[in-house]
C-alpha cells in the first residue's frame, strides 16, 4: 500500500492507530459541504476575475476552497511562481476520469466531479447547493499536538465506503500577491488565495475508522497557513470527505 506512493511518502512519518493527546489545535469536517478546486495560472489573461471570485469561497465556512496553479501556460512568457506540474496532471486526470477531456483555465471543480468556468459564480454556487445534500460523507478530524499532525477518519457503511480511496494532505498558503512582469498579465499585481503549495498522499482508506500520524516537519512548507485533508475515490475520483486546520497565519485582507 505505501509502496505505491513511495515517491511522496519517503519523507513522512506515517503511523496507524495513534491517538493524539493534548492537541493544541483541532478541526472536524462537520461544517464543510463542498470542496472547490480552482485551476488557474498567472499567465492566463482570463483568470484574474476567477481568482477574485475565489476569495468569496475561501471566506465561506461551509466550503473548502483550494487554488491549484498549473504550469502549461508558462511558455507564454511568464513562469507561474506557484505552479506545479503535479497540479496540471491532477487537472488532466480529472478530465480523463469524467471522460470529457475538458482542461482549461480558469476551471473550477466541485467535489472532484463537476467542472465549470471558474468565473461563473452561478454555476459554482448551484453545484455547491446540490452538494449540501451530503456528498461529503466521511467523518474527518485533523489535530495538531506539538509537531505532530493526526488525521482521523470515521467509519462509514460498507456499501458507501466500498473501493479504495486516497487520503491527501495539502499544505496551503492563505494569501499571495504576485507582481507579473511579462506575459498576458504583464504589469499587473495579482492576488491568490488558499494556494496549495504541496499535495501529498498519506495513505489509503477503505471505509474503516483509521488514524494517520504525520510529523509536521516532514510536510512543512514556508509561508503555509493551514492544512487540508481530502478523501478521494481512487486518486482523482469524487471527493467524499474533507477537513481544514488553520495555523497562526496572518489574516487575509
Amino acid at each position: 500500500m505505501v509502496k505505491r506512493f513511495g515517491i511522496f511518502l519517503s519523507s513522512l512519518t506515517l503511523v496507524c492507530a495513534v491517538t493524539a493527546s493534548n492537541a493544541i489545535a483541532q478541526s472536524t469536517s462537520k461544517s464543510i459541504s463542498a470542496v472547490v478546486e480552482l485551476f488557474t495560472s498567472q499567465g492566463c489573461s482570463s483568470c484574474p476575475p476567477a481568482d477574485r471570485l475565489f476569495k468569496t469561497y475561501v471566506d465561506r465556512p461551509d466550503v473548502l476552497a483550494l487554488t491549484f496553479p498549473v504550469d502549461y501556460w508558462d511558455y507564454l512568457g511568464w513562469k507561474d511562481t506557484f505552479a506545479s506540474p503535479q497540479y496540471s496532471s491532477r487537472q488532466r486526470k480529472y478530465a480523463t476520469t469524467r471522460g470529457d477531456g475538458a482542461v482549461y483555465t480558469p476551471q473550477a471543480v466541485v467535489n472532484g466531479s463537476t467542472h465549470m468556468n471558474g468565473a461563473n459564480a452561478g454555476a459554482i454556487n448551484g453545484t455547491i447547493e446540490k452538494s449540501a445534500a451530503g456528498n461529503l460523507i466521511v467523518p474527518l478530524e485533523i489535530s495538531r499536538d506539538g509537531q505532530t499532525l493526526t488525521i482521523s477518519t470515521g467509519a462509514v457503511a460498507k456499501e458507501v465506503g466500498r473501493g479504495t480511496c486516497t487520503v491527501w494532505l495539502a499544505m496551503v498558503q492563505k494569501h499571495g500577491v504576485v507582481p507579473i512582469r511579462r506575459g498576458e498579465n504583464g504589469g499587473r499585481e495579482l492576488s491568490y488565495y488558499n494556494i496549495v503549495r504541496r499535495l501529498t498522499p498519506i495513505g489509503m482508506w477503505e471505509g474503516q475508522a483509521h488514524k494517520f500520524e504525520v510529523a509536521e516537519g516532514a510536510v512543512d512548507v514556508p509561508e503555509t497557513g493551514g492544512y487540508a485533508v481530502l478523501v478521494q475515490r481512487g486518486t482523482n475520483g469524487p471527493i467524499i470527505g474533507a477537513a481544514w486546520l488553520g495555523t497562526a497565519a496572518p489574516a487575509i485582507h
